[in-house]
């Protein structure tokens, strides 16, 4: 594999969150774009920085579906002061960071990727599916938030919260 370099300008960062709790039929599952990062891919490696004071909100989600327009300007923007200082805190801690080295094949248009993904200060170990769609790759990967000392966000004296598990998907052109 060649070396690659990718940013949000070729590269597409998003996060999915999900909501559970008494009250969950008032909130909103949301997607997410993380705004600024940096993947880069060399023969033995893969590196990735992702800004966590970048993360925005594109829309709520109704059953899996986007729903534009569900939130308003300014719940975007609270959601994203949240996610910024709150469960992020993204003053002493800028950078969730993922490192991992060769990958483990499975097949022509597929891979496992396991590395150190670093959020907030601690380290786990994580494993990324890719797969190849058309001229494409896309990473995925499931994380679980109390892992990494993130206590879900709740709301309501806990009856509506986050789900513990959140989605990301990366998508960046297939390196060659």
């Amino acid at each position: 594999m060649k070396a690659a370099r990718f940013d949000a300008s070729s590269a597409e960062c998003l996060v999915f969150t999900r909501k559970a709790g008494l009250l969950a039929g008032v909130g909103h599952d949301l997607k997410l774009r993380v705004e600024r990062f940096e993947v880069a891919i060399d023969p033995d490696r893969l590196r990735g920085r992702f800004d966590s004071a970048s993360l925005r909100v594109i829309c709520a989600r109704v059953g899996g579906q986007d729903a534009p327009g569900a939130l308003s300007e300014r719940d975007c923007r609270d959601i994203e002061a949240t996610i910024i200082r709150e469960v992020l805190d993204a003053r002493r801690h800028p950078w969730i960071e993922f490192l991992a080295d060769l990958p483990v094949l499975a097949g022509p248009d597929d891979a496992r990727l396991e590395g150190s993904l670093a959020i907030l200060g601690r380290e786990r170990r994580q494993t990324i599916s890719v797969r190849r769609e058309g001229d494409r790759a896309v990473v995925e990967a499931s994380i679980h938030q109390p892992e990494f000392g993130i206590r879900p966000y709740t709301a309501m004296l806990g009856a509506l919260r986050v789900r513990p598990d959140v989605a990301v998907r990366l998508t960046v052109p297939w390196p060659e």
